[in-house]
């Protein structure tokens, strides 16, 4: 048998119309799932206590502006609850009409399943995968202190505002709320409130199938404020505990709030709440059970209107204050308020490529990583909105900034985030730095462990955040690290992600160019991946044309064959080359530096790059994959790797100018009895759905 229904407690702060608009948020959420026939009712019924006070009484935000860089930021971590975050976005204001919300979960519409942040004003990142918003957040409230610390002053605070989240017990039980929450403690983020959806019901049934611990100590234990409401009804309660939440200054805050899924409907309190509409006659009864009149959808009273009506226009006044405040500052500040403003507007510094290191006579072989070290603290001054770190690998990724300090709790001014071994983590706070904006943020790890963060990857292609990612040991040319270590199928799997600029740079000039693409392609992540062992820098390389993607990096008149690589393979291409032109055989070399920067070029340019008819020969130390689209045969990795010497891998696996010699020997050999089929006969189809995320 279900509880007994229940209703908000009247208490000296929560007035009648508290209730009814709580009531109206409560139905206008599962009005919508009714309609798509399809969502998550029960969380938005649930939680719409705290929904109302945050929105009413607690938030800045502007519904006219909901870019304003000073808002507080909210992140709805559950976020199959958003119905709840639909209707509160509806009632204060912004652009989501009740249209909008009768199209809840239909193709185009403003109000899909789970928060996106392209498509919805006032959302700022997708939340879905459980654990990511929180995530998220942790990296939202790095940049306000980040921020605050460079922009503030005495007399004027540009930047002053909280991050609000409201989770649930998934998100908590995902490890990567483990990740974050444990850096969130350490480094002492104050304006971070976290409000935890406490109902005790997972898709399975009860939390006591498999999440019994207690999530209070453990937050105590990561350094956390922790409070509890028992009652999310109680309004005084809540309200008192956010203010207690807001007076913390040294410790990332969370709220216990026990709550009731589906509340007020027959299945109330039960699992049949979460993930399926009420049903016509259920929500029919608990309209009634509300006050409400059951025959109406959507609806939305006068005196609630008006309420919310209200509220918007009171924290629209919040803005112009905020605006002549920033008035002042542009006269007295000048600087600091054009930097703001650039930063904000995602505007590049100017000159910023011109620092960029490129190929010098005499240089000798180096790393990419060691390329890539010196890519990054060429710009890092210049650029002060550059701001990241590594995942406890710093002396290997290379990352580190030399104009800048620690960002820890007591040096909110430095740049450089000691991440900790925490790869999703990492991945997920990078999100919430590129949402929040003045940032660009930079992670890195290893490449094999992008598998770690692969959740976190996906969120960033799909929110479109530039993020860019530096992952260095790139190969089985890593080493003795063994398999464990060596990626095989990873560039693979990031190529295969819209939206994801995977770039494998075979020197200097490559290096550079694959942190321009990086930087000025600020709607599309970029996977920089890097050598450990030493690369020679190759005459023909060129910035310009490797920011195409692929190009002719060694050419003839008539090519018998296109050897095509990339990273520390193009330099065996390079020298094969020359050997084949000993043997009588006419070798074009191509570099593919990112085959998915490549793919976006006209036809004509990837014609002549790999030409038409003409054997190609691809040789990466990888999965194969992609490489069937641009080749006819390749040299590349079927299985693990193994524990060995770099250059005795690179020897027992293949990747010689030895081998590529004979490869290419016998697949020019093989064409003479054979039409080499044209790779680029087939159609195209001009009205393919492309781009996007």
């Amino acid at each position: 048998m279900s509880p007994e229904r229940k209703r908000v407690k009247m208490s000296a702060s929560s007035s009648a119309l508290d209730v009814k608009c709580i009531d109206t948020v409560r139905m206008f959420s599962a009005d919508m799932v009714q309609a798509a026939k399809s969502g998550h009712p029960g969380a938005p019924m649930g939680c719409a206590p705290m929904a109302h006070i945050l929105w009413s009484d607690t938030m800045s935000y502007s519904p006219s502006c909901p870019e304003w860089s000073n808002r507080d930021r909210f992140v709805l971590s559950n976020g199959h609850a958003c119905a709840l975050q639909y209707s509160m976005l509806h009632l204060t204001g912004y652009d989501v009409t009740v249209d909008d919300c009768k199209a809840f979960r239909q193709l185009d519409s403003k109000t899909p399943g789970h928060p996106e942040n392209f498509c919805t004003p006032g959302v700022e990142v997708c939340t879905g995968p459980l654990g990511q918003g929180l995530s998220n957040a942790v990296g939202m409230a790095i940049s306000e202190k980040h921020l605050a610390s460079t922009f503030n002053t005495p007399k004027f605070s540009p930047v002053d505002h909280f991050t609000y989240v409201i989770c649930g017990d998934g998100c908590l039980q995902e490890g990567i709320t483990s990740e974050t929450s444990s850096l969130a403690g350490h480094l002492g983020l104050g304006k971070l409130i976290v409000l935890y959806d406490d109902n005790n019901i997972t898709i399975d049934g009860s939390t006591d199938l498999s999440f019994t611990e207690d999530v209070g100590k453990r937050y105590e234990s990561y350094g956390w404020h922790v409070q509890s409401v028992t009652d999310v009804s109680d309004l005084d309660s809540l309200r008192t505990a956010i203010r207690n939440a807001k007076l913390e200054t040294d410790k990332p805050s969370i709220i216990k709030v026990k709550t009731v899924i589906g509340l007020g409907s027959s299945k109330q309190g039960t699992a049949k709440a979460h993930g399926a509409p009420l049903g016509d006659e259920d929500l029919a009864n608990t309209k009634k059970h509300f006050g409400l009149d059951s025959a109406k959808f959507f609806n939305v009273e006068s005196d609630v209107a008006e309420h919310y009506k209200s509220v918007a226009a009171s924290v629209e006044e919040e803005k112009t204050q905020w605006d002549a405040m920033m008035l002042a500052y542009a006269k007295e500040e000048p600087e600091l308020w054009a930097e703001y403003n650039r930063r904000f507007n995602g505007e590049l510094p100017a000159g910023l490529s011109d620092l960029l290191p490129t190929f010098s006579a005499g240089a000798k072989d180096a790393a990419s990583r060691k390329l890539s070290e010196a890519c990054i603290n060429s710009i890092a001054e210049k650029m002060p909105e550059l701001m990241g770190g590594s995942a406890d690998l710093t002396p290997s990724n290379l990352t580190s900034l030399k104009c800048s300090k620690d960002f820890q709790k007591d040096s909110p001014d430095g740049r450089y985030i000691r991440f900790g071994v925490r790869e999703h983590g990492m991945a997920a706070i990078c999100n919430g730095m590129f949402a929040h904006g003045g940032l660009r943020p930079y992670c890195a790890t290893f490449l094999n462990f992008a598998g770690y963060a692969l959740g976190s990857i996906r969120v960033s292609a799909l929110s479109r955040f530039g993020v860019i990612y530096v992952m260095t040991h790139d190969s089985i040319g890593l080493g003795e690290d063994g398999p464990t270590h060596q990626p095989i199928e990873m560039i693979e799997s990031l190529r295969s992600m819209p939206n994801c600029n995977v770039l494998r740079p075979c020197d200097i000039n490559e290096t550079n160019a694959a942190y321009q693409i990086a930087l000025e392609q600020s709607g599309t992540p970029a996977i920089i991946c890097l050598s450990r062992q030493g690369l020679p820098n190759l005459a023909g390389s060129e910035v310009a044309k490797a920011k195409m993607g692929g190009y002719i990096l060694s050419d003839v008149a008539s090519p018998d064959i296109v050897l095509v690589g990339t990273g520390s393979e193009t330099s065996l291409c390079f020298k094969a080359a020359e050997e084949l032109k000993a043997a009588g055989i006419n070798a074009r070399v191509a570099s593919m530096m990112c085959m998915d920067v490549f793919d976006g070029q006209s036809e004509a340019y990837k014609k002549s790059v790999l030409g038409e008819g003409i054997p190609v020969l691809a040789v990466e130390a990888a999965a194969v994959g992609s490489w069937n689209k641009y080749s006819h045969v390749q040299i590349c990795m079927k299985r693990f790797g193994a524990s060995a010497k770099g250059g005795d891998l690179m020897k027992r696996f293949g990747f010689t100018v030895d081998n590529v010699v004979d490869k290419s020997k016998k697949v020019v050999e093989f064409y003479k009895k054979v039409a080499c089929p044209n790779l680029f006969a087939r159609p195209v189809f001009e009205d393919e759905i492309r781009g996007g995320h």
